[in-house]
């Protein structure tokens, strides 16, 4: 009497299609993650016909009939597997690890942005992100931007298509209010590292105020005509040039940096306070144009 050990013939013949599965995929080009989520199904074809197989013996040589534990249970694990990456592949998530593992770092141009600035416009008002900002004076009757973004991306696929993406500008009343965005990103595990560096030009008789986002902020003056003042930056770097007509206030700051008897400081010690607090005043000239800082912990200063 002949005895069947039932699930000896699905693992062999399991291990045989996984690996004709797996070898054309070398050869013909298969995504691996498509093969283990399609593969799976040929598990209940082989179960079949071996129970198949079985009620014919069994009708003419009787056999008795026995399991294979060690072998029901590899091919239980691998119906398993298949079954868990066509599940992750039905929901998404498994496209969107293959996209994470082929990330690669690259640094593309912010698109260009630039708004005309009328007589019409006495002040702008930008608001900026924790992204690294250059703003500099300008004789161009535009408030403009532009830099260059590094993120992690797949197939050199750019971010932005567009300026409206990363900046807003509207007009109310007398005053430009300018709203810098964040980039686009992916959140909980897919967040991808990404870093700015953006320049914004502004033209120099236009009154400005700058909102940060305890971000790092340059400054370039140059030959400024108007009224700046800047709140909420991390740290302050101040490019002057020769014979600039400024008077630069930096109220409540940690630690003031320049040349040797530029700056004039007053020290203060609040009890409420860690650590000292200091007023710093620079002036080049007259310094009929202000630029007054608040809320910053570092300024430094530098010539241009």
């Amino acid at each position: 009497m002949r005895t069947w050990r039932v699930g000896t013939f699905s693992m062999g013949a399991s291990l045989v299609l996984l690996g004709l599965f797996l070898f054309l995929s070398r050869f013909l080009g298969f995504d691996l993650v498509h093969v283990m989520s399609a593969w799976w199904p040929v598990l209940l074809i082989v179960l079949g016909v071996e129970i198949l197989l079985y009620l014919f013996f069994s009708r003419q040589e009787k056999p008795i009939l026995k399991y294979d534990f060690v072998s029901i249970l590899f091919v239980g694990l691998l119906g398993m597997v298949g079954i868990l990456f066509a599940t992750l592949s039905a929901t998404g998530i498994m496209g969107k690890v293959e996209e994470v593992v082929a990330r690669e770092e690259m640094s593309f141009e912010l698109p260009d942005f630039s708004h005309q600035v009328d007589d019409s416009i006495k002040r702008v008002v930008l608001k900026t992100v924790g992204y690294q900002t250059t703003i500099e004076a300008t004789d161009e009757k535009e408030v403009s931007m532009f830099g260059t973004y590094r993120t992690q991306t797949t197939k050199k696929k750019k971010l932005l298509t567009s300026a409206d993406e990363y900046v807003y500008a509207n007009k109310k009343g007398d005053t430009l209010f300018i709203n810098v965005k964040t980039l686009p990103n992916e959140v909980g595990p897919f967040y991808s590292h990404q870093e700015v560096a953006s320049t914004i030009l502004i033209p120099k008789g236009v009154k400005l105020e700058v909102i940060g986002n305890g971000n790092e902020i340059t400054l370039n003056p140059r030959d400024l005509e108007n009224n700046w003042s800047i709140n909420g930056a991390s740290s302050l770097n101040i490019k002057v040039v020769e014979n600039s007509n400024l008077n630069i206030t930096a109220l409540g700051v940690s630690e003031v940096n320049g040349k040797d008897g530029a700056w004039k400081i007053t020290e203060k010690v609040d009890p409420n306070v860690e650590g000292v607090e200091r007023d710093a005043v620079y002036q080049s000239g007259e310094g009929t144009y202000h630029i007054n800082i608040s809320n910053t912990s570092y300024v430094s200063l530098n010539s241009n």
